[in-house]
């Protein structure tokens, strides 16, 4: 199995064309990066992606930004979940990452989404995998993991860090739904969270060992899994990012960290990580 890293135009300050470039230098295989609305945005980031042979993963928000609106109905949702899969298919996405749902509705409410959501994939042949995301229907491993028990094909996106500050305590602490979760996974979002927020101020940070061990035990665990699924390649998207995640000063709002340096940092961490993680395992099948 091969892990490929996507960069994320999330915070990033250029266009797509800069974008791809600095993907390119860093070793990524791709961008992650919503269909763009205007008709010469699409053709940029078409153009980017060809010119530098990169991969695309396509992000969608349901009814929403990343915190949906609250009122929306399971049908609006849909209505623009649809829309957003039919539309990027005109850049041929690997597959997309969708924050979808909202996390006031119920069990039953989320699995009729879901349901509906992966019927509508299906039909557009696009691959489909929903983000473990604060304000949406996966915002905390135990209604997860009731969702998933009844939708046991639903490809999860893993972003663990939302769970830490959900549950005020690292996300391994739920090794139970950690390890259910993993069975679905499909793609994971390299951010590391702690108990009080969804992004350490910078994850080589001494101080913030513990909160990276716990994340990276649960990447692992995404791999093992996808490993045993028979999965040729893993997908990742390094996503520390800016509205509020990346720390500043106080009074001048000066961000304490360079937000690319971060992302490259997790992925070149993530890149030894990965080696040595398979390494280990081919050790271990080579001895039974």
């Amino acid at each position: 199995m091969q892990l490929s890293h996507f960069k994320t135009l999330w915070g990033h300050p250029g266009d797509a064309a800069s974008a791809a470039r600095l993907a390119v230098d860093a070793g990524f295989q791709g961008l992650e990066a919503p269909l763009p609305a205007q008709a010469t945005q699409r053709e940029a980031l078409g153009h980017a992606l060809a010119a530098h042979d990169l991969r695309w993963i396509q992000e969608i928000c349901t009814a929403g930004s990343y915190v949906p609106r609250r009122h929306a109905t399971v049908e609006e949702h849909l209505a623009d979940f649809q829309q957003q899969l039919a539309a990027g298919r005109e850049l041929g996405a690997e597959f997309a990452n969708v924050m979808g749902g909202c996390d006031a509705w119920s069990i039953d409410d989320s699995v009729r989404f879901f349901a509906e959501a992966q019927n509508i994939a299906v039909g557009l042949g696009v691959t489909a995998s929903f983000e473990t995301h604060r304000g949406r229907s996966f915002f905390c491993p135990w209604n997860t993991v009731a969702i998933l028990e009844r939708l046991p094909e639903l490809a999860v996106t893993c972003d663990f860090s939302h769970w830490a500050v959900v549950c005020e305590r690292l996300p391994d602490t739920e090794w139970d739904s950690i390890e259910r979760v993993a069975e679905q996974a499909l793609h994971v979002h390299s951010r590391v969270g702690y108990d009080q927020g969804p992004q350490v101020p910078h994850p080589g940070a001494p101080e913030f060992a513990d909160a990276l061990a716990a994340h990276q035990r649960c990447w692992e665990a995404v791999w093992s899994s996808q490993q045993r699924r028979g999965l040729s390649t893993t997908t990742m998207t390094p996503e520390f990012g800016p509205d509020g995640y990346l720390h500043t000063l106080p009074f001048t709002g000066a961000p304490i960290a360079d937000l690319w340096d971060l992302n490259r940092w997790i992925a070149d961490c993530e890149r030894r990580h990965f080696q040595q993680w398979s390494a280990a395992h081919d050790l271990k099948r080579q001895a039974v």
